[in-house]
């Protein structure tokens, strides 16, 4: 039976805030017995180019790779990579008005924080 909590959130593409509408572009996923906080996300150009035209796919996957540098909590993540694991996650978590945003935070069990990781991913965003 699985015995590790787990909190994770939806990694979205809000291109036009005001519309309230988004594309699933990631995961991120906090662990705390296990130490981990990961995120993992994929931009596919095609989905996001028919969902919105204008969208900026650099700057776009330049904000996404900093998701990746805070929960690292190396130096490279900047003042908010150096807090806490669980500081980190509740700060990218946290609701904004940008063009990424995430969902509510959902809880579970799991055995291996990695792998359920990988099972959200490819269900809430890849399909």
């Amino acid at each position: 039976m699985p015995n590790h909590l787990f909190e994770y959130a939806v990694i979205r593409v809000v291109p036009r805030v005001e519309r309230e509408e988004f594309l699933n572009v990631g995961v991120i996923l906090f662990c705390p017995s296990q130490g981990f906080l990961q995120t993992v996300f994929e931009l596919d150009e095609n989905r996001l180019g028919a969902f919105c035209r204008e969208i900026d796919i650099p700057g776009l996957q330049e904000r996404l790779r900093v998701f990746q540098k805070i929960c690292a909590g190396r130096r490279e993540g900047g003042p908010i990579g150096q807090l806490p694991i669980a500081s980190r996650f509740r700060w990218l978590t946290a609701n904004r008005s940008t063009i990424v945003q995430t969902s509510p935070v959902h809880t579970g069990l799991c055995d291996d924080a990695a792998e359920k990781l990988a099972r959200l991913f490819e269900q809430l965003v890849q399909n």
